[in-house]
């Protein structure tokens, strides 16, 4: 594919590694949104029915963040990163050096078009890379309108679109790449990665799954049930880590549907298909799909739908059983099953009979509680007592474990996810009696040395006024005086 040898071509020019050249792109990417918010508005609001508010909250005010923080960061994560050495490295220069990986392949996702594709293009940009990106063909709008406008602001070579359906995406998998960055579900992703080894490429997979949310008896309902409403619905429940089901006590269901009944009837007035907050299924297949994961439940609240419009009500499904048909799979649609357990204990043990999720949730007053669900559960993220908010800190790692992804974005960890991290040592042609010791003819006494040498470890610390510091410049003192004494007990070694 043409693209991809333009991009390959203009990589290896050079031209991306200096930082100056990186800080200008991301600086024009930033304007792009300052300068075509209206028309990125209307292409959403076609695509999924998304507000102007929803835009903003859920796509542009994540990017121009996390362009802010690259711009301002930048030559701190690029610059060498010491580290600690032993006695044996003691005059070297011992650091890690990131270093642009390639050209990376950006597969973007349809449910957030602009954030789950801009976002990692920002990372890629930031640590030197070129990237190709290709938007998804669901979200056909704003596909079409970001392969209009990137190429107005960026280097058109170094960082081109590719558009197109399922056979583009398999061509462009079939090239060699040097990192693939891609956000959807588990079963594209295992395609994705099995093409990947072809290269042996290495990949970042942003995928889903069935993200739980216990409510402990413990804790405030009403809140902690708005809050649940306002992550499960927002998008239409089309966000990859919504709450996917809700575990609770069979005695706090009723007061459960209630309270979700309240707040919806709070955040999107008496008739949800009115309300120009409420968002719509992306396409009529997934609006069947998400319509047949209904069958078989008793629907508490909700149930309506309207296929003209592809929508589908918020809906909660009480007393579901875990062989049903909704909690096989992700349901990534506004339907929120309530599986009844006998408390904390049961409910971990539900967790962990299941793949591993993207994000974990918990309502509970008591740390006791909190603490045993992070302690005994495994997830790609967890929140207490409120939904989706972990995703909005650019310093904690965003990515799934097991079927949920593998991997890690946001701020700096984008960064380090798209950079080789080389390690470097630089040692002068100085002290060779040290060195005497790795030399052979070998004896015991040399092995004694390596050992006392190599094993002593010299804390580095960012900080020089710290105490661990002046210990360390202490120790390494005393360590140069014990280096010295020896040399001079065998002077044929220096």
């Amino acid at each position: 594919m043409e693209a991809v040898a333009a991009a390959r071509a203009a990589f290896l020019s050079g031209r991306s590694r200096p930082l100056k050249f990186r800080v200008q792109q991301l600086k024009a990417l930033r304007r792009l949104f300052t300068e075509h918010e209206g028309e990125i508005a209307a292409a959403l609001k076609q695509d999924i029915n998304k507000s102007q508010y929803d835009m903003q909250l859920y796509e542009l005010i994540g990017i121009d963040s996390e362009i802010r923080l690259a711009t301002d960061r930048l030559a701190e994560w690029a610059a060498p990163r010491p580290v600690e050495k032993n006695l044996l490295t003691l005059s070297d220069q011992v650091f890690i050096q990131p270093e642009p990986l390639g050209v990376v392949l950006i597969i973007g996702a349809w449910n957030y078009p602009w954030a789950v594709t801009i976002q990692p293009l920002i990372g890629a940009i930031a640590a030197g890379n070129a990237a190709v990106v290709k938007p998804s063909e669901l979200s056909e709008n704003s596909s079409r309108l970001m392969k209009e406008l990137l190429p107005q602001y960026l280097d058109k070579e170094m960082y081109p679109v590719v558009t197109g359906g399922v056979p583009e995406t398999q061509e462009l998998l079939r090239l060699r790449f040097d990192h693939i960055f891609y956000t959807g579900n588990s079963t594209v992703g295992k395609l994705v990665m099995e093409a990947a080894s072809r290269h042996l490429t290495p990949v970042t997979l942003e995928l889903g799954g069935k993200s739980p949310c216990y409510i402990d008896k413990d804790c405030d309902i009403t809140i902690a049930c708005r809050r649940i409403t306002w992550g499960k619905y927002t998008n239409c429940g089309q966000t990859c880590i919504a709450p996917d089901y809700i575990l609770c006590e069979p005695s706090l269901q009723d007061r459960v549907v209630e309270e979700i009944r309240q707040a919806l009837q709070e955040f999107y007035g008496n008739d949800p298909l009115t309300s120009p907050d409420y968002v719509r299924i992306i396409n009529e297949r997934h609006f069947k799909r998400v319509v047949g994961l209904m069958e078989g439940n008793e629907v508490a609240i909700g149930g309506t739908t309207d296929q003209s419009q592809r929508y589908i009500a918020p809906t909660v499904l009480r007393d579901v059983k875990p062989d049903a048909k909704v909690m096989q799979e992700e349901i990534f649609g506004p339907l929120l099953p309530i599986v009844t357990v006998s408390g904390l204990d049961e409910a971990i043990r539900f967790i962990n009979e299941r793949e591993k999720p993207l994000a974990l949730y918990v309502f509970s007053s008591s740390s006791r509680v909190v603490k045993r669900m992070i302690a005994e559960t495994s997830s790609g993220g967890v929140t207490a007592n409120d939904v989706l908010m972990h995703y909005t800190v650019p310093s904690l790692p965003f990515g799934g474990v097991g079927n949920s992804g593998m991997g890690r974005y946001h701020g700096k960890h984008t960064f380090d996810q798209l950079s080789h991290l080389r390690a470097c040592l630089v040692k002068p042609l100085a002290l060779e009696g040290l060195n005497a010791m790795r030399y052979p003819p070998q004896g015991p006494t040399q092995l004694r040395r390596a050992r006392f040498f190599m094993q002593t470890q010299l804390c580095h610390c960012p900080r020089p006024a710290c105490a661990c510091a002046v210990l360390a410049s202490i120790t390494a003192l005393g360590l140069l005086i014990a280096l010295l004494l020896v040399l001079l007990k065998d002077p044929a070694s220096s």
